[in-house]
């Protein structure tokens, strides 16, 4: 950061840069910031949407949703207040939210520990293993997604097999596609230096688990193998809203962020589970888990560890490539 820009400024481009560590839907990344005096926007990227996994859009709002709560995670850590306006101009779609600074405030206790968490996090692909995860746990996880603007479904033992055959079957299908599987290879094989998608180096083997994540190296060249569990301790929860608008989506994204760093902070691994909503029979097919009442958007696995190895380290892109700053003239 440059000494000469204006302290808002510096705030906002150092909020944009954790929101680097974002996680996203094949590590596409799929968001762009423009930094103005105080304000902070967020549009999509839509070069960045995958066409065959993701043709509606959903995933990539939720994506963009959790950089959003990523960098207003740092604000409140570093002691700023902001107010955000989410699609704030419906003739451009395309631009997310508008995010403006506030005046200095004391720096939030709990955001500070999920600050903590940003770069820390990882998404785990590994079995987990037999300690479970706690219902207090579990309780303040639904807190914060609830506040956040969306809901958090535990799914129970009895609903788990429901849960597995649903992403199962859709994993199934989109092997079936060509066009899937075009789009997996590149998001798989990206250029040397591209800080994105997902490289072999940090996908995992096949292995028995209670639900089957995705195979990132169908050619069999996984960098980590699962490990000795089977995810029995494992908690499998879906953040989910009353509807599938942009702005739901959108902060669904956000909860989902909360989600994850409130778990990394306390000390759990996570796994973002989207093959079952990517496919539109199977994410219907989980709204009967929710008894009809809501729109799933993300599934996630949630546990401990057997192998506390540190994970590779995420690709990401440059900070100059994802942040604009428009200069003061003067």
């Amino acid at each position: 950061m440059t000494a000469h820009l204006s302290e808002a400024t510096r705030q906002l481009e150092s909020a944009a840069e954790a929101a680097l560590h974002a996680p996203s839907v094949f590590n596409t990344q799929p968001w762009r910031w423009r930094i103005t005096g105080d304000t902070l926007e967020l549009y999509a990227d839509p070069d960045r949407q995958l066409a065959a996994t993701d043709p509606e859009g959903r995933l990539l709002l939720l994506s963009c949703g959790t950089a959003l709560h990523h960098a207003r995670t740092a604000l409140a850590a570093a002691g700023w207040s902001s107010t955000v306006e989410r699609l704030p101009e419906p003739a451009r779609p395309e631009l997310l939210a508008r995010v403006h600074l506030g005046p200095a405030v004391p720096a939030d206790p709990e955001a500070q520990r999920m600050a903590a968490a940003i770069s820390r996090r990882r998404t785990d692909r590994r079995a987990f293993g037999d300690q479970p995860v706690t219902d207090e746990t579990l309780t303040r996880l639904r807190r914060f997604v609830e506040f956040e603007g969306a809901y958090l479904h535990v799914v129970p033992g009895d609903q788990v097999p429901a849960l597995a055959i649903s992403t199962e079957r859709a994993a199934g299908a989109q092997q079936d596609d060509p066009a899937y599987r075009e789009e997996l290879a590149r998001w798989t094989s990206r250029p040397q230096g591209s800080g994105d998608g997902v490289p072999p180096t940090t996908a995992v083997e096949p292995a028995l688990r209670r639900v089957p994540i995705r195979d990132f190296a169908p050619e069999g060249n996984a960098g980590l193998t699962a490990g000795a569990g089977v995810d029995k301790g494992a908690a499998y929860v879906i953040v989910f809203g009353l509807t599938d608008q942009r702005v739901d989506l959108l902060r669904g994204g956000e909860a989902l962020s909360a989600l994850l760093l409130l778990a990394t902070a306390e000390g759990l691994a996570t796994a973002p589970l989207s093959e079952a909503v990517e496919v539109a029979w199977s994410r219907y097919a989980l709204t009967g888990l929710l008894a009809g009442i809501g729109e799933p958007y993300i599934a996630v696995r949630l546990g401990y560890p057997l192998d506390r190895e540190p994970l590779p380290p995420q690709a990401r892109r440059a900070a100059a490539e994802t942040i604009e700053i428009e200069r003061d003239p003067s």
